[in-house]
């Protein structure tokens, strides 16, 4: 009884978090200017024998839950998106703390320079039952420095629908460490871990992404997001997250002002389990 009803309250929270994004849930196949969650499978990882045969396998099942988008806009760069009071996904798990104790995020927030700086910002739960620190892996990423972080964080992705010369540029760099390639920065709070990845740090992303946003309205793209396996013991990989974004608009992104809210939310306020730490 008590896993079903907590089990529905992280549901519900999910939901409420899932709408309070600003960019819209779409259909996988059918949807456009919104997000969907593609399944696990759609990706390729590094299998249980990658160590001695370079072996592949379709990711399976992700670790962490779909918990919504916003697709923003700013007269400057947005960072620790997660600390701020009017971040609507954060307040829907806020609102619901007192049922769902245990819930952690872990959102990345790709920062898109430009005259008007964007940014995508997905945001990923951990699932009922099973603690974010469950999966050791994930549980080291969320706890360790940054220059290991940075040595594990990575980026799979693929092209569903675009222009050939997006595909071809993009599909040299399919497999991505993001923590090496740009500049990332991470804000570790109570109950989250936010991963700033900012793209005109490096001059290859940045030209893939021009080229991207140029066509933007006819790209669909699928993004998997995990914490690299590089022993034996860490394989086969497991994404955390994954989302497709489907054929995107500028224009449909929501203003926020680079100056927040204050106070800022302190990252002591909503310890998830005081006790234990």
């Amino acid at each position: 009884m008590h896993h079903h009803r907590s089990s529905t309250a992280i549901e519900d929270w999910r939901e409420d978090a899932i709408s309070r994004g600003s960019l819209k849930h779409v259909d996988l196949n059918t949807g456009s200017n919104g997000w969907a969650a593609p399944p696990g499978d759609f990706f390729s990882v590094r299998g249980p024998n990658y160590s001695t045969q370079k072996g592949k396998t379709p990711a399976g099942e992700w670790l962490l839950d779909p918990a919504g988008v916003d697709w923003i806009r700013s007269n400057g760069k947005l960072e620790n998106l997660l600390a701020r009071r009017d971040n609507r996904v954060m307040n829907a798990l806020r609102e619901s703390k007192k049922s769902t104790p245990e819930t952690f995020i872990i959102a990345v927030n790709l920062q898109i320079p430009g005259r008007e700086h964007h940014s995508v910002v997905f945001y990923f739960s951990s699932k009922e039952g099973e603690p974010i620190g469950s999966n050791p892996l994930l549980h080291n990423f969320i706890n360790g420095s940054d220059e290991y972080r940075n040595s594990r964080f990575k980026i799979v992705n693929k092209i569903v629908k675009g222009p050939r010369i997006l595909k071809t540029a993009v599909g040299r760099y399919s497999a991505c460490l993001l923590g090496k390639a740009v500049n990332c920065c991470y804000h570790r709070g109570a109950d989250y871990l936010e991963i700033d990845v900012d793209i005109g740090s490096s001059t290859v992303a940045s030209a893939i992404l021009r080229l991207a946003l140029g066509c933007m309205k006819a790209v669909t793209v699928d993004l998997g997001f995990l914490v690299e396996g590089q022993t034996e013991e860490e394989l086969p990989e497991k994404l955390f997250g994954a989302v497709r974004i489907c054929q995107m608009e500028m224009s449909s992104a929501k203003f926020v002002d680079v100056a927040a809210p204050s106070p800022v939310i302190s990252n002591k306020v909503f310890p998830v389990n005081s006790d234990k730490h």
